[in-house]
Parts: C-alpha cells; structure tokens; sequence
C-alpha cells in the first residue's frame, strides 16, 4: 500500500495548549489534541496507507515539475498536509514553487509549497517566523509565513500558538485569512447500523480512536445533537455513556477494529475491571477503507457529508506581515479562488490539479488524487455500502458565504470555531479552561478587498433540498428547551441563547434536512394545544430562515405539529409538564 498523511499520526483540528500551556503535548497531523487522559465525569457535549490504485494504465498524465516562475519576487512559503480541499491551492500554483504560466505569479506572488504533516513543526515555523519579523527582517527567509489547518481546530490551535505569539506583542499573532476547501465526506464516525437507526443504543459502546482528533469532533457533535454522554476517561468503562479505545493513529484506529481489539477498562459504577472490545471506529480515508475491505459490517453514521460545514480549510498567516503585505496576501488568495472557480467548471483542471498534487505531496499518481476528491462508493466485506473519499474547493463567493460577508449568509466559520472551542473546553476544562474570541483570529480585510475588486463573481457552492425531500436517515434527535410566553408562539428574551445555539448546530450540519416537531402538556383542549404546537414550530423554521436564508433555504425545514401526543414523561407535575412542552429538532437524509 503506498502511503500518506501518516507521518505523525494525522489530521490534527483540536490541536491543544503550545509550550505555554503544556510542554509535553504532542501535536499529530490535521484536527488533533493529544493531552494526556483526564478522569472526567461523562458528560453530554455541547450543542498512512492509501487504497492502492487499481493495475492500470493511469489516465492522468504525470506533471513535469517546471521550474519557478517568478524568483524575482519575495518568496511565500505555504506549510500544508496533503488534502484534497487545496486542489485550488495546487493549481493556482502549478507546482512545489508558483511556475511562470502559474496564477500565482500572474497575481504576483511567489508561492512555495511545502508539505508538513506536523501541527507542533507548523507552530514552530510560524514561531520563527515572527521571530525573524520581530528582529526587524521585513521578509524572513526562515519559518511559515502560511499554514493551513482544519476550521474545527482553531479554537485550540490558536490557544497554543497565539498565547506564545502574544509575547512578541499582539500585532505579531496569526489568524484565518481564507479557505481553499472543505472536506466533504472523508471523515467520518462508523458503528454498528443499529446505532444509525437508533443512536441511544450507542450507551455503553466503545469506539477506538485518536483522540482529541477532527474526527473524534465529529462523534462529539454527534452526541451532542443526540443528548448522548460523552466518558472522555478512556481508562474506564460508563454503560451510560459512549466510551474510547485509544489509538496511536486514525490506522491504527481501523486495525483495532478489524482485529476486534480487546481491553480491560474500569466499571465506572462498580469500580471492577472489565472487558470490554471495540464496536466502532472514527478514521477517515484510507482508515475507512480498511475497516470496510479487512472486516466490515459498520456503516457512516455521520461525516462531514451531513456535517458539511465542519471542516473547512483554514488558511492562517502572521498579522504583522500580512498588515505590511496585503497585495501579497490578495494576490495568493486571489489566485486559490480562481483556480477554484476553474476545477469546479472543467474536470480536465481537476486532472490538472491532481497532477500537481501527485508532486507536491510525493505521494500516489495522479489518478488516485482525482479519483478521492469525490465521494466514492462501494461495498464492503460483509456487504454493506460504504462512502470514501470526498472534498470540495473554494472560490471568492464560498469564503464569502463562509465568513458570513454575502447577503443572506451567516458566520459559519465562527460557528465552527465556537461549537468545537466548546466541546474541547467541556471534555478536558483544566487542559483548555478558554480560547481566544473569534474576533481575535479572524481578520476578512483580505477577502472583503478582492470582493469590491470583483465585477464579475462566480456563485457559491450551497446545499439545496428539494420540496419534496424528507428525512429517510435520521442523524440526531435533539429536544431544545426553548421557551414560548404562556400559550402564544412569540419567545421569550431566554430564547435567544439557545436559539443561536440551535442555528450554529444546524449551519455545521448544512447537508442535512431539518425537521421541526412542536410538543405540549396535556393542559387543556388537544386542538388548541396541536395548533399552539404548530405555531411554534413555525415559529422556529422562520427565525432560523430569516437570520440564514443561505443556511436555511425554504425547502431545507419541515414543521411537524405533535401537540401533547408525544410526552417524554407523565404530565403530573409541573416539572414533567416542563419537559413536554418543547421543541425537537430531527436532522437527517433523504
């Protein structure tokens, strides 16, 4: 099997804590956070090898590496994984250093790509970088001057490298500039089907994984949405709550599954030692073709195809240099857009960029990279079908949409940066007691700049759902307590908060559909109490619409009147009666 992304271990998004926070943490590749385990309460979150191509003849033509293009210009060195979100990245630069016929030179910009699977290298290059700046070198031939990280990180991330940075003084901090892509589909939560069709049965489970890691975020979130604990000792065994086999790897995830690895874990109940073996498996693309082609029977339970805003692409640069380069930062985010808006209109740029990308990263043909930026399917060894693969790229009017700068569109990025900050702060709340505000790490100067210079914008790639979709695969069941003044549809002023809470859980899941079910008591006429239920529903698919019409297009959300028919307890005391007066939110596929 040839291999990729592997060598550290993987994609790292909640990488946690820097030197400052805790020398000994040890960062691995895309989305992850590896401080040692806690013995923390089980609690409900809040809201390698590739598969070897196939024996043939390769239909892509291999790349011959041109030399640089435009040497004359300050060289940018761009430190990244190898991910299919930058194939827009890949083509605007045409090779390891922006070539003459490039978009990056045309836009003036000497881009230099550098592959690094290490999140701890990358803070360290960005470190010496604005060392180097400091010292007074206004263009530093040492460190990062960009990296790229998974959005579901940030929240972390930004707490190890910004509380280091912030010693050279504020202005020499890094934050999100743009985003090449997104991931869409290739991570992934497996399990058991019957975890799919009824996510409570998943109590008492255990699920191997590298922890802490982007796909780890993905089980959380869905937990989360489905009231579900979380046992983020992974020492110990809650039969009331989903439970971790620790991984050294998002492979070695896989194999544990494919081997049924066993261990004994401590009853956290009893107190006496148990065996427990693993059930399921959170990995991503070649992982999940192990599990699928060595052993099978586990199906998506979620990924980042329902949950299609959780991952997007980060592209982070050095306020300092980027505030005294802005034609520089422009000019490279100009050409990542354009070469986006290429791939997206003619397969044969995708060919193109997956040529590229063959070089860049050194690793696989150029068909493997263009085969595994679709979402593929196939059956796996016991014969079920399963999904790998899958990512999408960006232009001018998706980082608009991302950032929540177009018309109709909120802050998904923000929103992806909060709902993870908080699920790391409350699994590990003494490794990651806070991160810094989004305000602090996001700086859209750049972006806004090339949307006024833009006349001619090409259309942002959005989720549509069709009048006529429902719900067949559900993901989540959630019941939101949000509160209604007495017998009316209007909120409360305590609505707010959970409200926005809702709408961030909702945007991060934008590929899925929506139902809205309004329950009552049983308090007085069951007519009354349907039609009231009604309204309020309807009270909640509105707000939601007006405050996202882009997240939340007509077609996406479904009222669904059930008045006192459905209660979650007996209406016997007022406590109960609480409780059945709500609002649940059921997110899934057609």
């Amino acid at each position: 099997m040839a291999k990729v992304r592997i060598n550290t271990g993987g994609k790292i998004a909640m990488v946690v804590l820097g030197l400052i926070i805790i020398s000994a943490a040890v960062y691995n590749f895309r989305d992850t956070i590896a401080p040692p385990a806690q013995k923390q309460a089980s609690n409900v979150p809040p809201v390698a090898n590739l598969p070897d191509v196939p024996d043939e003849t390769s239909k892509i033509p291999p790349v011959v590496e041109s030399p640089p293009g435009c040497a004359d210009k300050p060289e940018v060195r761009f430190y990244h994984w190898a991910w299919n979100s930058q194939m827009g990245m890949m083509l605007a630069t045409g090779g390891k250093q922006a070539t003459a016929q490039s978009l990056m030179c045309k836009n003036g910009v000497n881009l230099k790509l550098i592959r690094e699977d290490n999140v701890d290298t990358m803070q360290s290059l960005m470190m010496t970088f604005a060392d180097r700046l400091k010292k007074g070198d206004a263009h530093p031939k040492e460190g990062a001057h960009f990296v790229a990280i998974m959005g579901d990180g940030g929240a972390a991330f930004f707490k190890g490298i910004n509380d280091q940075l912030q010693r050279l003084g504020p202005e020499y901090t890094a934050a999100v500039v743009g985003s090449a892509g997104y991931s869409r589909g290739e991570d992934k939560f497996m399990g058991p089907p019957a975890w799919r069709e009824n996510p409570q049965s998943a109590k008492g489970g255990v699920v191997a994984g590298y922890l802490r890691d982007g796909d780890w975020n993905i089980a959380l979130k869905w937990l989360g949405d489905n009231g579900i604990p979380n046992n983020p000792d992974d020492t110990t065994w809650d039969p009331d709550a989903l439970n971790w086999i620790n991984a050294s790897d998002y492979i070695d995830a896989a194999q544990k599954y494919v081997s049924n690895f066993c261990t004994e874990l401590k009853h956290k109940q009893t107190g006496k030692k148990v065996k427990k073996c693993t059930d399921a498996v959170v990995t991503w693309t070649p992982g999940d073709v192990t599990v699928a082609e060595q052993r099978g029977g586990l199906v998506s339970i979620v990924s980042t195809k329902e949950y299609r805003s959780q991952m997007p692409n980060a592209i982070i640069g050095n306020k300092k240099w980027m505030a005294a380069n802005p034609e520089l930062v422009q000019g490279m985010l100009k050409a990542i857009f354009d070469a986006g808006d290429l791939i997206k209109g003619d397969d044969a740029q995708l060919q193109k960029a997956a040529g590229i990308s063959a070089v860049v990263y050194g690793e696989q043909t150029p068909d493997y990279w263009y085969k595994y930026f679709t979402l593929q399917v196939q059956k796996d060894k016991q014969g079920l079908m399963v999904e790998l693969g899958g990512s999408s790229v960006n232009n001018l009017a998706d980082n608009l949409q991302l950032f929540g700068l177009a018309p109709g569109s909120t802050n998904v990025f923000a929103a992806t940066y909060n709902v993870f900050g908080a699920i790391v702060t409350s699994q590990y709340p003494k490794l990651v007691p806070n991160y810094p505000p989004i305000k602090e790490v996001l700086d859209t100067r750049y972006v806004e700049a090339l949307a006024k210079a833009d006349t001619n914008m090409a259309a942002p790639d959005l989720p549509t759902f069709e009048a006529t979709d429902k719900v067949e695969k559900v993901i989540s069941r959630k019941s939101w307590n949000i509160e209604f003044t007495t017998g009316s549809a209007n909120f409360t002023p305590a609505a707010e908060r959970d409200l926005d809470a809702l709408l961030a859980d909702l945007t991060i899941a934008g590929g899925t559909l929506v139902e809205v079910h309004g329950h009552t008591d049983n308090v007085g006429n069951v007519d009354t109490n349907t039609r009231l239920s009604e309204q309020r529903a309807f009270a909640v698919k509105q707000w939601l619409e007006k405050k996202a019409p882009s997240a939340f297009p007509g077609t996406r959300t479904k009222v669904f009147a059930k008045g006192p028919s459905e209660p979650l307890a007996p209406n016997d005391t007022p406590e109960n009666r609480a409780r059945n007066r709500r609002v649940e939110i059921i997110m899934g596929t057609n």
